[in-house]
């Protein structure tokens, strides 16, 4: 893809690397000078040391041409204005971060995806770690679902029994699904069926209707989640 992220802060740094480092063509637009060097001097990409709110900037950069751009300053106003920019463009996807939730109705107003205040995500992420230390790693679907991923212990209920075994026996409810297992020697991860059994060991990725409750992350072998 032909890519121009806007700002290369805390945000936009992972996002650079990430791009390049997938063989995308990138083009940065960084108004601060020292920033704009340091990226310059460390990602293979085109840096552009200006202010992206100004129609010369995104032209240089190349925004006819552009896949995607993604606005990560930390400013909503200077990301709004960078997004209709884009839009008159006709840039076909347009991403924004948002920090202020006051502001997101107008980024959905203008048509702009978006990531809602990475800082309170990663925050959530990190109490998370220390709450529920069983979760190896979560997403959270509306309001209450989730997926995520845990270990199955060797003391498990779960563990040894098939998924049509764990059903009968109450273990998984019908809003619990066990969509992937990663074991040690397997690649790539088992698409689990009825008849597959669950082991020790395995990494598994389970959706859940009503999130990783205790009740649940028990049934892999996880009780000290309950007592947090």
């Amino acid at each position: 893809m032909y890519l121009v992220i806007v700002g290369a802060g805390d945000i936009g740094i992972p996002l650079i690397d990430i791009a390049t480092r997938s063989g995308n063509e990138v083009v940065v637009i960084e108004n601060d000078p020292e920033r704009a060097d340091r990226v310059a001097g460390e990602y293979d990409c085109l840096i552009l040391n200006d202010d992206a709110t100004a129609h010369e900037a995104l032209i240089d950069a190349g925004i006819g041409n552009a896949d995607a751009l993604i606005s990560t300053t930390d400013r909503d106003p200077t990301n709004i204005m960078v997004c209709l920019l884009a839009q008159e463009h006709e840039v076909p996807n347009i991403v924004s971060v948002v920090h202020d939730p006051q502001h997101m109705n107008v980024f959905r107003q203008i048509g702009v995806n978006t990531m809602e205040n990475p800082q309170e995500l990663i925050a959530q992420y990190l109490y998370r770690a220390v709450a529920r230390p069983a979760i190896v790693d979560y997403m959270r679907i509306g309001e209450e679902a989730e997926v995520f991923e845990i270990q199955v212990t060797d003391n498990a209920p779960i563990a040894g029994k098939t998924l049509i075994e764990a059903d009968d026996g109450g273990l998984l409810s019908d809003d619990v699904l066990i969509v992937a297992i990663e074991r040690e020697g397997e690649d790539p991860p088992i698409t689990p069926k009825g008849r597959t059994r669950i082991e020790a060991g395995d990494l598994v990725t389970v959706y859940s209707a009503f999130g990783a409750e205790p009740e649940l992350t028990d049934v892999f072998g996880h009780p000290e989640d309950r007592l947090r």
